[in-house]
């Protein structure tokens, strides 16, 4: 995802919780509602294996954000996705409003794969039943759709000060102090 494309003041940083991903983004994209600011993309789960994320999933604390069409079968290039047990309630106000299932990606073929360190949470609006749901408000009639999930990826093995470099490969918090030791040339200092 192009950072420029998006109008966030500096020091931006997207850490938000389950419920603000359930009640927040995952309602409105549903809801075909406005999201301010609409900063988690679309993206083809099946099109994309984890380590792929970076640069098209908005990215905030070494995890990986992005809608996806919900679906059963969770198989990428590379591998497939295995749920690890059971969903966990999403709550807001102290009602349910949404569920979390953990997954874990495995290289190979189902179900023979290799396990990896790559983990998501995939969060699902609450099913009634139907493919949508609908509530009332002020008289207005809204439709909710239960075909969109909001996924969280994340490697369990990279740190919080860990990051890639352009070509994928990752840098150290102690790789990034050296390099922004270059620009101290650039850096005027007061007497």
């Amino acid at each position: 995802m192009a950072d420029e494309n998006i109008n966030l003041p500096p020091g931006f940083q997207f850490y938000p919780t389950d419920e603000e991903l359930v009640t927040h983004f995952l309602y409105c994209k549903a809801g075909l509602l406005p999201c301010n600011p609409d900063i988690i993309p679309d993206l083809d789960l099946h099109r994309y294996d984890p380590w792929e994320l970076n640069g098209k999933a908005l990215a905030g604390d070494n995890q990986w954000y992005f809608f996806s069409h919900r679906t059963q079968n969770r198989v990428s290039a590379n591998g497939y996705w295995k749920s690890l047990g059971i969903d966990e309630p999403v709550t807001s106000g102290g009602k349910r409003v949404g569920t979390k299932k953990s997954l874990v990606y495995y290289i190979g073929e189902a179900p023979l794969g290799t396990k990896t360190s790559w983990i998501m949470h995939e969060y699902h609006l609450l099913d009634c039943g139907t493919s949508s749901r609908s509530s009332k408000r002020r008289g207005n009639r809204k439709t909710v759709s239960n075909e969109w999930v909001l996924c969280r990826v994340y490697d369990m093995n990279r740190g919080p000060n860990e990051s890639f470099c352009d070509d994928g490969t990752e840098l150290s918090c102690l790789d990034e102090v050296f390099l922004s030791l270059d620009d101290l040339e650039e850096i005027s200092f007061p007497n």
